[in-house]
């Protein structure tokens, strides 16, 4: 769903407490949850929430009605049991499942996957998703939870709410009451500018279902609620469903192919220099197939690692390769599922050419470091890889290689924030190829192909394949053909 809404909206991402490294184990208080969520939120916004997320945003919007522009529920209900002729879960069922999930946690933690699924054309998919997201202390958070879902009637407030407010639900939902929609309908068929509203083909668990279907529909309620600026921004070049989906087929085969992708991590690990402390915490953002977490372990083995990579089948991977105590997490570099001022070192290394928003980037990553942190990265410039865009265009207009933002974008980018400093180093790294064929082969294993939204639609001809092909040999340097990198060494410090 991130994805598709970042095609238009900024987003803030706010964490949980235990579904992020950082934020207390130990369950906290609602208030003190809803006040800290404030704290990190922008003046005024639209605030959407899944699930218990949609309670707490309900919340905000009862305490602080300034601040909450519109509200937004995905899945969500005013009233989690049933009382009063209001459908929803029994009293006693819920009680059930809180003292078994306390008897065992792992084991409620499978069920309540099981239960958000249930409904859904691919549950165990889902199920994996879930898993995937999930930190290892979710279940501190999960029995806090189910307590607020038993205490939580928040029916009136709903009712009364002045601010546009859209409630979703997905058609295939089975863990909430089949008629909730139809209630909720009618509880708000005297509030203005309160929809009520189905997600085809969804079940509990719809962001990671039918996230483009989800965002169509807010865009249009905002606008229709006129709470759109006439800032949101265009469309990204590149779609980071298509480049997360073309590195999750890529996985198993990527670190037979990656000899450059080694050789600049290496490099980048050389650059770490010396910390003002040692790190508790570590994010290798970007973490691919886990290849640099035994060097990273190593170097700092009080320290805390954690694998993000935008590709889930690149997390499932890293899971199965890396073992043990390691923790690994699907999560885009642009809206991190961290907490603020949680992170000592983050290492990325041939990521972050995948963001085109480094304003929101680099903003994330000023707020994820504790003072005093440090990221180090590696990241392609606009000339990687010109020898085969310049053959590519000398045969037709289309957009056949990927596209990548300039080392003053960046720089730009942090100047807008006083704490962070950011030094970049260039350096021109060379592959050699006998054949065209060679290249196009190690890019399409590495999952690094063509994912630019203008690349041409359906295959390429034999006949335009070859004109390229002809164009490269323009380059030829007697037996091989060269393709450039051209890398940018980043070190970014907050104060």
């Amino acid at each position: 769903m991130l994805p598709a809404l970042r095609s238009w909206a900024n987003i803030t991402l706010l964490d949980l407490p235990c579904l992020a490294p950082g934020l207390a184990s130990a369950p906290v208080s609602l208030n003190s949850l809803l006040e800290g969520i404030f704290t990190h939120s922008p003046e005024r916004a639209v605030y959407m929430g899944w699930s218990l997320g949609g309670q707490l945003a309900l919340e905000l919007a009862t305490m602080q009605p300034d601040r909450v522009a519109a509200l937004v529920t995905l899945c969500s209900t005013p009233c989690f049991l049933e009382q009063d002729g209001w459908p929803g879960m029994p009293a006693p069922t819920l009680q059930q499942f809180s003292e078994a999930f306390v008897a065992d946690p792992p084991a409620g933690l499978r069920r309540f996957d099981s239960l958000q699924a249930a409904g859904a054309a691919r549950p165990r998919s889902l199920m994996r998703s879930l898993h995937a997201l999930r930190n290892d202390q979710s279940s501190g958070y999960l029995e806090a939870g189910l307590d607020w879902l038993a205490c939580l009637d928040q029916r009136s407030c709903c009712s009364e709410l002045t601010q546009p407010q859209l409630h979703l639900y997905g058609d295939n939902d089975d863990l909430l009451a089949a008629d909730l929609a139809q209630s909720m309908a009618k509880l708000l068929e005297s509030v203005p500018r309160a929809v009520v509203g189905f997600i085809e083909g969804a079940s509990h668990v719809a962001p990671l279902e039918q996230g483009r279907a989800i965002s169509d529909s807010l865009f249009h309620f905002l606008q229709n609620a006129e709470r759109l600026s006439a800032s949101n921004s265009t469309a990204e070049p590149m779609a980071k469903s298509d480049v997360a989906q073309s590195f999750s087929r890529a996985a198993q085969q990527y670190d037979s192919v990656a000899s450059l992708q080694r050789d600049v991590g290496t490099a980048l690990l050389s650059r770490l220099g010396k910390l003002p402390r040692q790190p508790e915490i570590i994010v290798d953002l970007g973490s691919g197939t886990g290849y640099f977490c035994p060097e990273l372990v190593g170097r700092f083995p009080e320290a805390d690692y954690l694998g993000l990579d935008l590709a889930e089948g690149m997390v499932r991977f890293s899971r199965q390769q890396h073992p043990g105590a390691r923790a690994w997490m699907v999560a885009d570099a642009e809206t991190l599922p961290l907490a603020t001022e949680s992170v000592d070192l983050i290492f990325s290394s041939l990521a972050l050419q995948w963001c085109h928003r480094p304003e929101l980037l680099f903003s994330e990553l000023g707020r994820v470091l504790r003072p005093g942190g440090r990221c180090v990265f590696t990241s392609l410039g606009p000339n990687t890889l010109k020898e085969l865009r310049s053959s590519w265009a000398a045969v037709d207009q289309h957009q056949h290689v990927n596209t990548f933002l300039p080392a003053a974008a960046l720089i730009e980018a942090t100047s807008q924030h006083g704490n962070l400093t950011l030094a970049v180093h260039e350096q021109v790294y060379r592959m050699e190829y006998g054949k065209v064929s060679e290249l196009l082969h190690e890019l399409k294993t590495l999952g690094a192909h063509n994912v630019n939204r203008n690349r041409p639609s359906g295959l390429t001809g034999r006949r335009v394949l070859q004109g390229m092909m002809r164009a490269y040999e323009y380059w030829r340097e007697g037996e091989v053909l060269p393709a450039t990198y051209q890398v940018y060494f980043g070190v970014l410090e907050k104060t």
